[in-house]
This record gives C-alpha cells, sequence and structure tokens, in this order.
C-alpha cells in the first residue's frame, strides 16, 4: 500500500485513512449499545435516550474536540502518538517520562483485547440467522474456535507486511461505515422521534436518575476507544485527512446508534434477550453478508492495532525505553515494520483473552480501563505541548484541560469498577510499564557513571601505538561507538579498552556517534578528522523511528569518502598493496556486566538487577547495531556504579607453613 500520496487531501487519501484510522472506533457499534442496555437493567425510553445522548457527546467531546482538533496538532514532523508527544516535551520536565512510558503501556495492552473482542462479536451475528441459531451460540467451542483460527492467520500474515492487501482496506471501510448508516436510517425512519437523544439533556438525566447512572459511563466509553489510536496512526495519512474523513465516520456511527437505539424503543419489551441490536437491525436476507462484512473490518481493525503497537515498541527502543529486539521490514512502504517477539506476544495475549472470556459480552465487561488511563496520561503531555510549546494563555489552556480531565476522570472512575474483572490484563500491563520503567532508569544510573575525557590529549597516544610495530596489528580500521556528544571528548572505557585491554594497534581510529533527533524520519551524517588519515569521527544524526543499521550506514559513509578521494583503503602491506586488496575493518562493541564490587541502594539494585536480566532477552548489540559478526568483536567489561568501600580485611602477622 503505497502511502506518498495520503498526507495529501484527496478521495485516495481519504479512501486510505478510513482503512488505517478508523477501523477500531469504526467497529465498536458492534458491542457498545448492546453493554450499555445490558448494563442498564430494565429497558426504558430514558435509558434508551440516554445511551444514544452520552454516545453522541462522548464521540463530540472526547473523539471531535480532543483528538481530531486538538491533539491532531500536537504532531512531530507529521508523527503522532504518545511517544511523538513526548519528543516535543520532555526537555520540560524529567517527570514527563513516566506519563509517556504509562501512557504506552496501557495501550499497547489494548492491543490484546481489541482483535478478540471485535472479531468474537462479527462472528456471533451468525448467532442471527436463522439455521444457526443453535450452532453458532455465544461462548460454545464453535465460535471460539473460529476467532481463534482467524486471528491465527492475521497474526501469521503480519511477517510478510500489508502491502498486497492493504489497498482492499480502504474500500471494506468504506462499504462498512456505508453500510452502517444505511441500517441506522432504515431504523430512524420507523421512529423519527430516537432523533431527540441528540439532546445532552437526555444524557444528564439518565447519569443522574438512572440507579446505574454513573457506572454506565463504563459502558459509554467503549464508542470511543479507538480515539488514542486515531492519534498514533497520524503519521500514516495525515491530519487533514483524517480531520475530513472524520466528519463521514461520525455521522455514519451515529446513525447507526440512532437506529440500533430506534429499533429497541419499536420492541416495547423489557430486555433484549441476548439480541444484539446491531445485528437485529440488518435485515434478514443481508445477515450472512453482514456478517462477514463485520469480520472484514474487525481484521482490519485488528491490523490497525497490531501495526501500531509494532510503531510504538520501535519508537520505544529507539527512545532508550524498550530493550533492543529484532525489528524487521517486510516491505519497501515507509513505516511498515514488523516486530516478531511483539507479534508472538500480543497472538498469545489474544488467544488468551479469547479462551478465557469465550464472548464478547464478557470481554466488554473488563474493556476500556487501560484506555482510560492512556487518554489522561496523553492530557496531561498535552498541557505542556499548548502552554509551552505553542504558547497558549493559561485562561484558554485551563478551561478546555479541565474539561478533558473532568471527562476521563469520570470515565476512569466507572471503569475501574472493571478491575476486578480485568485482573488478567494487569500482569500484562504492569510488565510492559516495569520493562519501560525500568530500562529507562537503567540507562540513567548507567549513563551517570560515564566519565569522558579529553580526546585531544590522547591523540598523540593513538599515533604512537598505530606506529609500534612491536604489537601486533589488531585490525587496519578500528571502529567503536562512543556515547560522546561532543567530538573531542571519549568515553574513558574506549580508551582503556585500546590501550590496557589486550592493546589494539590499527591504522585508524574512527569513533561513531548516534544522534537521536525528536524528528522521526531524520537520516544525515558529517565526518570530522581528528587527526588526518589516523583519527576520524562521524556522527549519524537519526530520527527516533530510523532503524541504527550502522553497518550499512558505515560503509555508506567509506564509499562516499573513497569517490570524494578523502579516504584510502587499499592495504598498506606491500605485498597486498600491489594487488589493490582492501584492508579490514573491524568494530569494537563494549558490552557490561554488573561486577560483584558494587554496594547499591536498594531501589538501585533492584533496577540494575532487573535490567541486567532483561538485557539477557534482548538481542545482542552487534544484532542490533546491524553489524557483521565477522567483523565484530564483543568486550565485556565490569560495570561498577557503588564501588565497595569497607572490606574488614587485616593482614596477620604469621608465618605461613610449607
Amino acid at each position: 500500500m503505497d502511502l506518498s500520496h495520503s498526507k495529501k487531501i484527496s478521495t485516495a487519501g481519504l479512501l486510505i485513512t478510513l482503512g488505517i484510522i478508523f477501523g477500531d472506533i469504526g467497529t465498536s457499534p458492534l458491542y457498545t449499545f448492546q453493554t450499555i442496555m445490558t448494563e442498564g437493567g430494565k429497558v426504558t425510553e430514558e435509558l434508551v435516550l440516554g445511551a444514544i445522548s452520552c454516545v453522541f457527546w462522548t464521540l463530540t467531546l472526547q473523539t471531535t474536540f480532543k483528538y481530531v482538533f486538538i491533539t491532531l496538532k500536537a504532531d512531530n514532523k507529521g508523527e503522532g502518538g504518545v511517544f511523538s508527544l513526548y519528543a516535543l516535551v520532555r526537555r520540560y520536565g524529567k517527570k514527563l517520562v513516566y506519563p509517556a512510558i504509562i501512557g504506552a503501556g496501557t495501550l499497547l495492552a489494548d492491543g490484546i483485547i481489541t482483535p478478540p473482542i471485535s472479531v468474537t462479536s462479527a462472528i456471533e451475528g451468525l448467532n442471527s440467522v436463522h439455521g444457526l441459531e443453535n450452532i453458532i451460540v455465544p461462548g460454545n467451542n464453535l465460535v471460539v474456535e473460529i476467532v481463534l483460527v482467524i486471528l491465527l492467520l492475521l497474526f501469521i500474515f503480519q511477517r510478510f507486511g500489508t502491502k498486497v492487501v492493504g489497498g482492499s482496506f480502504g474500500p471494506i471501510m468504506f462499504v462498512w461505515f456505508s453500510m452502517l448508516a444505511i441500517l441506522g436510517v432504515n431504523q430512524i425512519i420507523h421512529y423519527p422521534m430516537v432523533l431527540k437523544a441528540l439532546s445532552p439533556h437526555y444524557g444528564l438525566e439518565l447519569l443522574i436518575r438512572h440507579p446505574n447512572g454513573f457506572w454506565l459511563l463504563g459502558a459509554v466509553f467503549l464508542c470511543t476507544t479507538g480515539a488514542e489510536a486515531l492519534y498514533s496512526d497520524l503519521g500514516h495519512c495525515g491530519r487533514k485527512n483524517i480531520q475530513v474523513s472524520w466528519i463521514f465516520v461520525k455521522i455514519c456511527l451515529v446513525l447507526n446508534y440512532l437506529g440500533q437505539g430506534a429499533w429497541v424503543l419499536l420492541q416495547h419489551t423489557d430486555s433484549l434477550g441476548g439480541v444484539n441490536p446491531f445485528f437485529a437491525i440488518v435485515p434478514h436476507w443481508f445477515l450472512i453478508p453482514s456478517v462477514f462484512i463485520a469480520t472484514a473490518a474487525s481484521i482490519i481493525a485488528s491490523q490497525a492495532l497490531i501495526s501500531g503497537s509494532f510503531t510504538l515498541i520501535n519508537e520505544a527502543i529507539s527512545l532508550n525505553f524498550w530493550p533492543k529486539v529484532t525489528v524487521k521490514f517486510p516491505t519497501d512502504v515507509r513505516g511498515q515494520i514488523y516486530i516478531p517477539s511483539i507479534n508472538w506476544i500480543l497472538c498469545t495475549g489474544c488467544f488468551l483473552v479469547v479462551l478465557y472470556f469465550r464472548t464478547s459480552e464478557a470481554m466488554t465487561a473488563a474493556y476500556g480501563f487501560s484506555i482510560t488511563v492512556a487518554m489522561l496520561m496523553t492530557t496531561i503531555l498535552m498541557y505542556y505541548f499548548l502552554r509551552r510549546t505553542k504558547h497558549l494563555p493559561m485562561w484558554l489552556v485551563v478551561p478546555i484541560l479541565v474539561v478533558f480531565i473532568s471527562v476521563e476522570s469520570s470515565f476512569f472512575v466507572a471503569n475501574a469498577v472493571k478491575i476486578v474483572k480485568r485482573l488478567f490484563f494487569l500482569v500484562f500491563e504492569f510488565g510492559l510499564i516495569f520493562t519501560m520503567y525500568i530500562w529507562y532508569n537503567a540507562r540513567k544510573i548507567n549513563n551517570r557513571f560515564l566519565n569522558f575525557i579529553d580526546l585531544n590529549e590522547h591523540i598523540p597516544l593513538l599515533e604512537g601505538l598505530s606506529k609500534d610495530e612491536s604489537i601486533p596489528k589488531f585490525s587496519s580500521h578500528l571502529i567503536y561507538l562512543t556515547k560522546a556528544n561532543r567530538p573531542n571528548q571519549i568515553e574513558e572505557k574506549i580508551l582503556y579498552s585500546i590501550f590496557s585491554h589486550n592493546p589494539k594497534r590499527a591504522d585508524v581510529y574512527w569513533f561513531v556517534h548516534i544522534e537521536r533527533t525528536d524528528e522521526p524520519y531524520t537520516m544525515e551524517y558529517g565526518v570530522e578528522e581528528l587527526m588526518n588519515d589516523k583519527v576520524i569521527r562521524v556522527e549519524f544524526r537519526l530520527g527516533f523511528r530510523v532503524k541504527q543499521n550502522v553497518g550499512l550506514m558505515f560503509r555508506k559513509v567509506v564509499t562516499e569518502m573513497i569517490c570524494n578521494k578523502e579516504l584510502d583503503i587499499v592495504s598498506r602491506y606491500p605485498s597486498l598493496k600491489k594487488h589493490n586488496i582492501a584492508e579490514d575493518f573491524r568494530f569494537v562493541i563494549l558490552e557490561k556486566f554488573l561486577s560483584y564490587d558494587n554496594e547499591f541502594s536498594v531501589r538501585d539494585g533492584f533496577i540494575l538487577n532487573s535490567y541486567f536480566s532483561l538485557k539477557k532477552l534482548a538481542l545482542a548489540e552487534e544484532k542490533a547495531f546491524g553489524l557483521d559478526s565477522s567483523e565484530t568483536v564483543v568486550e565485556k567489561l565490569p560495570l561498577v556504579v557503588a564501588p565497595v568501600t569497607k572490606i574488614n580485611l587485616h593482614r596477620a602477622y604469621y608465618r605461613i607453613h610449607r
């Protein structure tokens, strides 16, 4: 799927936006209204009109006002999502990292329940087909098996990317939303009085007067669960396409909710009796096609969540929030990535959700809590964006934030009662947030003890070592990765490796530094010769979404330097030089291990021990940087953060018996 033109407002751009952005929020009519009616108890006109009113104003305040019109403006060079927002505001406070981590962790947790709930709701629609009501029973083994097969195929397919079928996403979602609108209008015609539900009066009456009033917000919230994912996928389609297509999407969603409400009111019944109003408003002759369309829409919604999870983890790796893991690019489409470890973690999580809850009704009872937390974290970061980046006045920012926090806090409290039903997810969420917290703080502790020294003072030593033929040559070109931001600085541990830890003689010493930019797709480099043909520093400036393929990029730098006659890599050995044999290059990776010679505080000890335990599961440094193992040497160095200072050891003056 070529997205090169999708950020411009066009028919193609709008169609692609429907396929990528609105899958999650677009499939919510499958279960939202049914859940509200079920949790509301006895079906009354007040309940129906109040439910639709709450849904309409939630979509208006939360999705339209907060995300589509305000949050989408917080784009980082066209990219969205909690990490892009964090990259824009992180310079305004060190503690802002924690809303970013919590927001990302809870949003990722959404990735293991959205696919099961969407696909299960669609498949359960077959229960409405005459002749299948005794075969397709919500929660029975057949439904569970069908859902598991669909999900398994979906996750297997991830390794190939969505380029081949991606072009069909937009048209399928257009058919889906059109179907929502037509089905809704068909019922509204029979009961036009339902349109009065658009008044906020009915929503307020429901929340105040209904016995379960306020707590029904937990079910109402299901209508806007895809709003956070909408912001995360900003980079795929662009703000204008999302804003324009949302008009069509919202109209279709509201019409369908109104249609479901009209059908319920026309039944004059006290309960739904297990019937899903969504499929109840579908004509019998169209039931099977509608189930297929709903299933296709659910798969597309699941695909959007899975792809968004890959993007989020890739950003977390770049920002040092996540261990380095294998990241693949299955197609040549920009931004389309595949992370095998995350793919199978999500697949396992989705399988467990289906096997544990079995029905869409049980899943909705546990759905929503994570996203309310993610939305609150985005609101916190948005305050700093509006005040510090956009420089909006306090009198304007505060009322906007008060509205958002009030609405989201209400949803949070209403969803908090679900925490007992969602203990299953807490382990997953805690694991995600814990991993990011440990990784970030361990890196901070590690960096605190990095000792940088003046490289210029040691250049004569490098030159002397290079000319000392009594020491065997380690490599013609020796390359180290350095964290020193300044060209005239270098880590003390690198010089220790060169001079003291098996002295490494080379003809040319290279020091490569990677600077992460707040922009997503920056790819630049600079070269500085600190000593002519002896010490060279290469500076890569990479966006936070760019893979750190240092091996490939370094070869590109060397090739361009040769073309510009800045570098000659023909072997300096006479026997090889006459045959024009190229010199060898060798990377040295300094890998730390936690030394026993440490006296930690409880916090630092816990963080560092957890960090090194997680590190064993991460990708090896040479693989993470795209280095050829045949050209790479890994050196182990002890990490001494808090050296032991008191050793109660005394010399005893006595003769040692021989």
